[in-house]
């Protein structure tokens, strides 16, 4: 079975289907096979985009996106000023201060 990556409102739309079909009274390996998603893909979108509308989800995942870029950012920054901090330490005990 090949990967496929869906899209918020992909996502979100197969979950409003799935639970119709649970409201049917179908069990959730049937309505996860009618959707075509793993029981286990179910569950875990269940659990990230549960009760969100197609608008909502796609601004999660801009921010999601823009957190880990900040994330990166501050983690460069802090490498940067632990290097600037070796190299005034290191100059300080060379005597060349």
């Amino acid at each position: 079975m090949s990967k496929k990556r869906h899209t918020p409102e992909q996502i979100i739309s197969k979950l409003r289907e799935a639970e119709v079909l649970l409201s049917q009274g179908q069990s959730v390996p049937v309505a996860c096979k009618r959707t075509e998603v793993s029981e286990q893909t179910y569950y875990r979108w269940r659990k990230d985009y549960g009760g969100l509308r197609s608008d909502q989800a796609k601004r999660f995942k801009e921010l999601e996106r823009e957190n880990g870029r900040l994330k990166k950012l501050l983690a460069d920054q802090a490498l940067d000023n632990a290097i600037l901090k070796e190299g005034l330490l290191s100059e300080a005990t060379s005597g060349n201060f």
